[in-house]
């Protein structure tokens, strides 16, 4: 039976938000990917371990960049298309051999998601099948209380990324809007919002399905510096804020006094520290460029995987080779894409042969882990 590409929406965060076919299908897959950066720390995978059976084989894609500077010659966006084509090669090995495939996504696959990546390079190829998640625009709207459209109000969904001017001017529509991708353009984005008259209308909602750690503020209240990844502003539309119409904006402040402000004005939850990894990325600009293959020297720690270390962890799983002391090379969860080649205490020579020499592993830009 053909092997399937399952693009898996996780929703928001918590576990009990991803719905009952994705929770079957991550239980079900023989392999289970995720995205991740390279501190080795993954919200997909923490989202999704209580559906985990144990015994899976997991695929870990780490970023090779975030937002920290590059020195890869093709710049960000070389980097990231090297990276997506490593990655979905990964994916199709296991696709090929007859494995399926849980590539899983922080809220909906198909929407600011790097499922989406995958997906174009792989699609023409292989049967995928996405399952739709619960985004973060509907959970900051639940966790405000708050009617986000009605009647004939228009959702607008904004990046952050788009510049001071350009929000401004989008913003100045009377509508409801998301916006997304505030982190590091928080300070921009409330210019914007004060630039256009809706400030007063905007809610800052962050980590919205974490009861523990929510935090819910007016918009013009928000220290930028305190802004993580995993926030977002919401606006009402003016049907929806009782107000048909009128831009919230306009409408004397005890009319705006909706369940949303109540739960502004209530304590909110202390924010934690933020959550680094992330599954959206801007599209790739640049042609792919050729793959060079390397050697990575790799130590195990004491015992099993919760004794690696994130790099020793990414390194692993991003091998197509494994190569070292047979006992060592057994202490390497298994992945039936990569080839492992232990051998005995006494053939130092002939392993450092087999990950050094012109073979072709080496001239087919394969990447190699020597134990």
């Amino acid at each position: 039976m053909p092997a399937t590409l399952y693009g898996v929406g996780l929703g928001p965060g918590d576990p009990e938000l991803v719905t009952v076919k994705a929770a079957r299908l991550i239980g079900t897959a023989d392999v289970v990917a995720y995205h991740c950066a390279r501190h080795g720390r993954s919200v997909a995978r923490s989202i999704a371990e209580p559906y985990l059976r144990g015994d899976q084989v997991e695929e870990q894609l780490v970023y090779p960049v975030t937002t920290e500077a590059t020195d890869h010659r093709g710049g960000y966006e070389g980097a990231m298309e090297e990276f997506y084509a490593s990655a979905a090669a990964r994916l199709m090995a296991h696709l090929e051999a007859g494995r399926d495939v849980a590539l899983l996504a922080e809220g909906d696959p198909l929407f600011y998601s790097s499922y989406m990546h995958m997906h174009k390079r792989i699609s023409e190829r292989f049967a995928t099948v996405i399952v739709p998640g619960v985004t973060s625009v509907s959970a900051a709207s639940a966790a405000l209380a708050m009617p986000l459209v009605e009647g004939d109000d228009v959702l607008t969904v904004l990046p952050g990324t788009l510049g001071r001017d350009e929000l401004t001017r989008r913003l100045r529509d009377p509508g409801a809007a998301a916006i997304m991708k505030i982190g590091r353009s928080f300070a921009a984005v409330r210019e914007a919002l004060k630039d256009s008259g809706r400030l007063d209308d905007a809610y800052y909602v962050e980590r919205a399905s974490a009861a523990t750690r929510q935090v819910i503020e007016r918009a013009g209240a928000v220290d930028p510096a305190t802004v993580p990844y995993m926030s977002l502003l919401i606006i009402a539309g003016p049907q929806a804020s009782g107000q048909p119409g009128v831009p919230a904006s306009a409408a004397p402040a005890s009319a705006r006094a909706t369940a949303g402000q109540q739960a502004a004005e209530r304590a909110p939850a202390s924010a934690g520290p933020a959550l680094s990894c992330t599954d959206s990325w801007p599209p790739p600009l640049s042609p792919p460029l050729p793959p060079a293959g390397r050697v990575d020297v790799v130590g195990l720690g004491p015992a099993g995987r919760d004794w690696l270390t994130p790099q020793a962890a990414a390194v692993l799983a991003a091998a197509d080779d494994i190569v070292g002391y047979e006992p060592y090379v057994a202490r390497v969860p298994r992945n039936p894409r990569q080839q492992r080649h232990g051998s005995d205490n006494r053939v130092e020579a002939q392993r450092a042969e087999l990950a050094l020499g012109p073979g072709a592993a080496r001239a087919a830009g394969r990447r190699g882990v020597f134990r």
